[in-house]
């Protein structure tokens, strides 16, 4: 990575050159994200996560520039046509398109008209008329007869060709064009003919054109599907005279005669190469931006969804309702493990089922019941709160008493989870019904842990996540669960392998050897047994031990983010205060006399010791915020229940560019369009709200046909 390469980095990113230089050795040197950003703050100056992220990226790309510019020098050079400013020129390339654009003239081409052309011995006379020099074209081109070419007018729509091409490969007229399409292309959509029924659903687009500089990237994305579909014609243009202006700028600038055959052959180069060239280097990258935007939302999204409140270490009863098959029920013990599963028929057979909750309840002192929201879910909820409420637990129930509290959990991907090879692997006696139970009652207790064994794209947050590019996606989403597993830390002694599998530097395999170390030894006892665990060396080591938690461990550092290689620095804070480590982490007394500036070493800056004492005054501290529970409407359950200007309790469900969807218990969620957020204007809905907030919504209207619900949170 050279000075120049940096430099860039540096300046698309925003931070200084020795910060990206930093960061770019600790990824030499094995680093990961996580890692990086929670404990080498001295050395990248405090960047966070999409910082050094985005650093990471940048880099990746132009080590591929410089991959591709090793094949280019090698392909031009094998055809003896490289020279001394035709190197320097790719050497100071480092952007992919520089690249191709230099490459463009030495490609191997197959038959075009140009080289037809050049094979009949029309190249001379092409550079003639190029020079734009020559008064007398026809005269000139009557020299160029033969065999080949029959006449003038052949010689000179050859000669016309071979400029085209040269025109079209000229990287100055390239530039100028695409700055045209910048300024001004215009997406046009139209319905292809005979698709107007088929096609229905984009009738939005049937005749649709916009600046494609200021399309939203959800339109975008709609449109492409729709001539994915075979049901629209997309093309993207901007105003024709202003591009063969652009060119003419560039070539005309000599005797008319000749100067009247390069304007016909910068026409025939603009519409024939250089315009559907270009025009797809547009579609492709309008499409990589509107992709960005949208995984952009979708990584949002799942990471509210990831940092859910969590119930937290509960006895729980788990619901997942039906009506013909019964509602599946199971009872998970605080660490979500199953103890039992039966089903009950609450509309079919209310008596019989109210006694065997009961029974449930009371035997294994249930604290929370967790019941999915999908089909028959608010009846089932329903019938639960009634029960407790009839029949509150005071023969000895949980809480001496007190009803448990009673949660709808959202079900999205949970029938994915219960057939998937893990839900097997967990529960290999159990059929898919059962293990989705289980997912919804853990997913209320930890909905990290339990969300992490689905694929994110199944989670039903984000909008046309089927769409974008998927390795781009992943990439993106598999950032976004890495960072929020390590945000919040994990229990060494509980957690799956599944969630081990994203704290940094483990992954599936090395994941899988410590729960297999962990089931042939016992509970960890502390970080350091973890070099036991088979092919878990040193970097592995540094990379994780910080995020993994041993909670009742000998050394308290070992359930906090306190990292082992700076616990000397914290056993000398204890000494010179002639006290415990557990000492310091309990007197807030004994930390006020702590002077972090006596501490710093070549090794531990001011920065990392700053992290040290926050984690010490609340060690192990999970971010993410206490659960509250929520009640919808008790008199709304159906679209047909709702009518224009009541005002109802949600739950945000969903995020998009263009406002956010809400659930307020009617089986069909609610949109809340982006001018109806609030009574200012809104740029982006997560400026205003959150997954899964608790809101007030006014109805706005309801069209029960086409089962759409139009709602506005304006004033409420």
């Amino acid at each position: 990575m050279n000075k120049q390469q940096i430099q860039i980095i540096s300046n698309s990113v925003g931070v200084m050159t020795h910060q990206v230089q930093n960061t770019i050795n600790l990824f030499d040197e094995g680093g990961t994200v996580p890692f990086i950003a929670r404990y080498r703050k001295e050395a990248t100056g405090s960047l966070d996560e999409v910082q050094i992220l985005d650093i990471k990226e940048l880099w990746t790309k132009l080590k591929e520039a410089d991959k591709r510019r090793e094949g280019i020098i090698k392909s031009i050079e094998e055809q003896g046509k490289m020279t001394p400013e035709l190197l320097q020129k790719l050497q100071n390339a480092y952007h992919l398109q520089e690249l191709e654009d230099l490459y463009l003239p030495y490609k191997q081409k197959r038959k075009t008209r140009a080289t037809i052309a050049i094979e009949k011995g029309l190249e001379p006379l092409a550079k003639v008329i190029f020079e734009q020099k020559e008064n007398n074209i026809l005269k000139r081109a009557e020299a160029f007869l033969n065999v080949k070419v029959a006449n003038v007018e052949e010689a000179l729509q050859g000669a016309r060709d071979i400029i085209a091409e040269w025109i079209n490969e000229n990287v100055e007229a390239r530039n100028a064009v695409r700055k045209v399409f910048e300024r001004e292309a215009i997406v046009y959509a139209k319905v292809k003919k005979n698709k107007e029924e088929e096609g229905a659903k984009y009738r939005d687009y049937f005749d649709f054109n916009e600046s494609l500089k200021k399309v939203p990237s959800h339109r975008l994305l709609a449109i492409r599907r729709g001539e994915e579909e075979g049901f629209l014609s997309v093309t993207i243009s901007p105003d024709e005279d202003n591009s063969l202006g652009a060119l003419d700028r560039i070539f005309l600038r000599g005797l008319p005669e000749a100067k009247k055959e390069v304007e016909t052959a910068i026409t025939d180069s603009y519409k024939r190469l250089m315009k559907p060239s270009i025009e797809n280097e547009f579609a492709g990258l309008s499409k990589e931006k509107a992709d960005i935007e949208a995984i952009k939302i979708f990584a949002q999204n799942l990471r509210q969804l990831l940092l859910a409140s969590p119930l937290g270490q509960k006895k729980v009863l788990a619901i997942d309702p039906g009506y013909r098959t019964g509602c599946k029920t199971v009872v998970l013990d605080a660490q979500g493990n199953l103890l039992a599963d039966t089903v009950i028929y609450p509309f079919d057979k209310p008596s019989e089922s109210q006694d065997k909750v009961l029974t449930l309840s009371e035997k294994y002192q249930i604290e929370a019941v967790a019941i999915g929201n999908g089909t028959a879910g608010r009846e089932t909820e329903d019938f639960v709160k009634k029960l407790f409420q009839n029949s509150p637990l005071q023969r000895g129930g949980a809480g001496g008493g007190v009803s448990p509290q009673i949660f709808a959990v959202s079900e999205q991907g949970a029938s994915i989870y219960s057939a998937s090879p893990i839900a097997r692997e967990e529960f290999p006696d159990k059929d898919v019904t059962v293990r989705g139970a289980v997912s919804i009652g853990r997913r209320l207790m930890d909905p990290l842990a339990e969300l992490v064994k689905i694929d994110p794209k199944s989670i039903g947050v984000g909008q046309y996540q089927h769409d974008v590019e998927q390795n781009l996606l992943k990439d993106s989403l598999d950032s976004v669960v890495e960072s929020c597993v390590n945000a919040v830390g994990v229990n060494l002694n509980t957690a799956s392998k599944h969630l081990l599998s994203y704290v940094a530097g483990l992954g599936p395999a090395l994941a899988a050897n410590v729960v297999k170390f962990r089931q042939e030894n016992g509970n960890f006892t502390s970080r350091n047994q973890i070099k036991k665990v088979a092919r878990l060396g040193d970097k592995a080591f540094e990379q994780c031990a910080g995020f993994l938690r041993i909670h009742e461990a000998k050394n308290p550092l070992d359930n906090s983010a306190v990292h082992p290689e700076s616990y000397p620095v914290v056993e000398q804070m204890a000494k010179d205060l002639k006290c415990t480590v557990k000492d310091l982490m309990t007197s807030a007394e004994l930390r006020k006399r702590l002077n972090l500036r006596d501490y710093v070493t070549e090794k531990t800056g001011l920065l990392t010791l700053q992290d040290i004492l926050k984690e010490l005054e609340k060690p192990s501290r999970d971010p993410r915020e206490q659960l509250m529970a929520f009640e919808f409407d008790p008199n709304v359950k159906k679209v047909e229940d709702l009518y224009e200007g009541m005002v109802l309790p949600g739950i945000v469900t969903n995020i998009t560019a263009f406002g956010c969807f809400v659930d307020v218990g009617v089986k069909q969620d609610g949109l809340v369009h982006i001018s109806q957020l609030a009574n200012q204007y809104v740029s982006d809905p997560n400026q205003v709200v959150k997954l899964q907030q608790h809101v007030q919504v006014r109805v706005m209207e309801v069209d029960i046909a086409r089962k759409r619900v139009a709602l506005s949170m304006k004033g409420v």
